[in-house]
């Protein structure tokens, strides 16, 4: 097999995007839009992984951190996709083989288009081979140009083009495959010579064509595949043709999706089979959902683990950990660092942060819980409160197993409230209340007899 290397272009600054943000690290379904292109290399033998960068390289890299085989080439000054490849001619000083190279915004391409592309390539011995695409429409790509022997002689840019060459539907997709050393051999002679005043790889072709040198073309069937994003239409044009596939592999194997259209799954989340997802439901980053989960409608989770059996109704959940045959909602809130063991229940209007929640335990209704420990079989009243901050730092509660906490009941971390024990409603509860014990603390109610009679009168005299 020939050796092989992959050169992707990312250093450019997507000024049309109109961003702050380099345009590769722009997200689509959760994460960046180069880490698609990053995630098909990663199919195929490389002996190199080269990323070009320059525009913001230091976020770049720190965006691309994780992938531990890549490495780096800077493009400083951005003067065309030439210039940008011939930085990486140190980088391959002692290399002999075949160069890939890709881009950053084209974050549709299929591994198979790759991998025939360079097959093409090795089994024709060309000096380059070129991925092309016929396009019914080809306005802003550069056109094949090819002689009377349908040989191709030269890549002309869309606003390099004459008025007959703008006819041509075969068009650049921007992706080729080269022989290095022909490769680097013609980069020294680039010449500014266009409307940019940039150094095009393009131009490479034609001096390929005078050389002599074999120009080879592999066809990419499906047009949409080599979109590229430059701005925010066509970065949401990209991301919707992702969603509907995200969710037809999801649909294909196994998982229930009531309302496709309006339901969103990032492309990092794993889902087991007969899993239930109703609509204007949202599911994002890393999130791992077991089999026989119901999530929906109108739910967010985010960087989350649903064991099996879950129910999640009309809640969001971030980085948190719900076990199995949990239910969850309606319109309850899972914070970052919150663990519900199994066959918990936390009901309407409930915020539960940095909590561990132990296995059937309840907290049913309009409650906070945060830094909290909570045991097996505690009940959580309605209204109950951990007031976990004093203005300067966070506390604990500790509530052991088998405990019932009454309505509308005030916790003032750090407390602990021991097993078995139960608090009475309406309490403001300061410190532990022991094992089995009650522990109540109000104030001590008092009734002023007739006082509303005398209010009404009082209020009817001073109108």
């Amino acid at each position: 097999m020939e050796k092989l290397s992959a050169l992707i272009l990312a250093a450019g600054a997507g000024t049309r995007m109109k961003s702050a943000l380099p345009k590769v690290l722009h997200p689509i379904l959760g994460k960046p839009m180069i880490k698609y292109i990053l995630d098909v290399i990663r199919t195929i033998k490389l002996d190199n992984k080269i990323v070009i960068i320059g525009n913001q390289k230091e976020l770049v890299k720190r965006n691309l951190e994780d992938e531990k085989d890549i490495s780096f080439v800077i493009q400083d000054v951005q003067q065309g996709t030439g210039h940008a490849v011939m930085q990486v001619e140190k980088e391959l000083e002692n290399y002999n083989g075949n160069v890939l190279i890709l881009y950053g915004d084209t974050p549709l391409l299929k591994k198979e288009t790759i991998q025939n592309l360079i097959k093409s390539h090795n089994s024709t011995g060309a000096g380059v081979t070129i991925l092309t695409c016929v396009m019914t429409d080809p306005t802003g790509y550069g056109r094949i140009i090819r002689n009377s022997q349908n040989e191709v002689i030269k890549i002309t840019e869309e606003k390099d083009t004459t008025i007959l060459e703008k006819k041509v539907k075969e068009i650049n997709t921007g992706i080729y495959c080269f022989n290095s050393r022909k490769l680097f051999e013609m980069l020294k002679f680039l010449q500014p010579d266009n409307k940019q005043k940039e150094l095009y790889l393009t131009d490479v072709i034609e001096m390929f064509s005078k050389k002599k040198y074999k120009i080879n073309t592999q066809e990419a069937e499906n047009q949409q595949e080599i979109m590229g994003i430059n701005n925010r239409s066509e970065l949401a044009k990209v991301s919707e043709l992702i969603r509907k596939s995200i969710l037809e592999y999801w649909m294909r194997n196994g998982v229930t999706i009531i309302h496709p259209e309006s339901t969103f799954i990032d492309a990092d989340v794993k889902i087991e089979n007969d899993v239930t997802i109703y609509p204007f439901t949202i599911i994002e980053g890393k999130s791992i959902i077991k089999s026989n989960c119901i999530i929906g409608p109108f739910s967010y989770v985010k960087d989350s683990s649903l064991s099996n059996g879950v129910e999640l109704n009309n809640s969001r959940v971030i980085k948190g950990i719900i076990n199995k045959e949990a239910k969850v909602g309606p319109f309850a809130n899972i914070r970052p660092g919150t663990v519900l063991e199994a066959s918990t229940r936390i009901g309407n209007f409930c915020e539960i942060k940095k909590s561990h929640i132990g296995e059937g335990s309840k907290v049913s209704h309009l409650s906070y819980i945060g830094d909290s420990d909570i045991g097996k079989d505690v009940n959580i009243g309605a209204g109950t409160i951990t007031c976990n901050f004093d203005g300067e730092s966070k506390h604990k509660t500790i509530i052991e197993d088998n405990v019932f906490i009454g309505s509308n009941t005030n916790l003032i971390a750090p407390v602990s409230i021991k097993k078995g024990a139960l608090v009475a409603a309406g309490s403001t509860i300061t410190r532990n209340v022991p094992e089995k014990a009650l522990g109540i603390a109000r104030e001590k109610q008092f009734n002023i007899a007739e006082y509303n009679k005398k209010r009404k009168k009082k209020i009817s005299h001073n109108k």
